[in-house]
């Protein structure tokens, strides 16, 4: 074992009770999903310098399994360990946001699947399923132009919502993985995942109109957030709402930002303008457009936070 990789795998061991704490699904276990862990990382030399020049986001991402309940089992392929932005994040699949919504109950079942040119597709009435029909063997169905996702509810509804390829392009353009890959020809999930990447995002917009799921509006923040996966839709659901997901998720962002600011006022008042300071710079570009309106509010408390140390050290000098 690299020594590397041993210095992860005792801040990942190290973990346990704060795991422990943060667990939302009583069915992890914490040294399997370490295992899992120090697999990804062991297999990715790339993932594994990242790790080493930002440990605390390995911390931060093992951490989140246990926040939102999924597994870093490969076998289950609901969430995996990413480097992005010069972090280690937890991305989650749609399999993963699927089985979230499943297992709270929210939705009984959840289909997801492309539609291609040669393909039949016909929405159905309101709460009914859509007629998708499609030769499974054909050899060339044509190109993807769109995706959907059909669920059942508990009481037996059925909800369904479609995005054109065009739209689900325009979501990809805003995310930063995407912009990376333009940019500098990073590797993206985009680019090597797109069929799975296109159905994450029609699921991600549809759950919206799902009974309320406190861990999937979780994952899906920290997708949007942490990963910068995108966090506006510019189009109407199929299943109509837009203004309440719209607003929806104008709260979370809200409510995202206010948990920012809270946890960047007590650095700065207990631990002054470095600390603050180096907190910023770990800080995504999400996170850190989040917080521009009160950058300068936050340096001058930190300011006066130093200013108070420095006069009562002279005091107790003087004393």
């Amino acid at each position: 074992m690299s020594t590397n990789l041993a210095t992860i795998k005792n801040e990942i061991y190290a973990l346990k009770d704060t795991f422990q704490t943060r667990l939302t699904n009583q069915s992890l276990n914490f040294e399997v999903e370490a295992g899992f862990a120090v697999q990804q990382l062991e297999g990715n030399d790339y993932l594994l310098g990242i790790a080493m020049s930002n440990q605390q986001s390995v911390i931060n991402a093992v951490t989140n399994v246990a926040a939102i309940g999924v597994s870093l089992n490969p076998a289950r392929k609901q969430a995996y360990l990413v480097p992005r932005d010069n972090k280690v994040c937890l991305d989650i699949s749609y399999i993963g946001l699927v089985d979230l919504a499943t297992q709270s109950g929210s939705i009984v079942w959840a289909k997801s699947e492309l539609v291609y040119e040669q393909d039949r597709f016909q929405m159905g009435e309101p709460g009914s399923m859509p007629d998708h029909k499609f030769n499974p063997f054909a050899k060339d169905r044509g190109e993807v132009i769109g995706a959907y996702v059909v669920v059942k509810t508990p009481t037996g509804e059925f909800l369904c919502d479609a995005m054109s390829i065009k739209d689900i392009h325009d979501i990809r353009d805003r995310s930063s993985a995407w912009k990376a890959w333009i940019s500098k020809k990073k590797s993206c999930p985009w680019v090597t995942d797109e069929g799975e990447m296109s159905k994450k995002t029609v699921i991600k917009r549809a759950s919206k109109m799902w009974p309320k799921n406190e861990r999937l509006n979780m994952a899906i923040q920290h997708l949007n957030v942490e990963l910068d996966e995108g966090i506006e839709f510019a189009h109407q659901s199929r299943s109509g709402g837009a203004e309440v997901a719209n607003k929806a998720m104008e709260e979370r962002k809200q409510m995202a930002r206010t948990k920012l600011i809270e946890r960047l006022e007590d650095i700065a008042t207990k631990e002054g303008e470095q600390s603050l300071n180096d907190k910023i710079a770990l800080l995504n570009k999400s996170q850190q457009d989040l917080i521009a309106p009160d950058i300068d509010r936050l340096l001058e408390m930190a300011r006066k936070s130093d200013q108070d140390v420095i006069e009562a050290e002279k005091l107790a000098a003087n004393g």
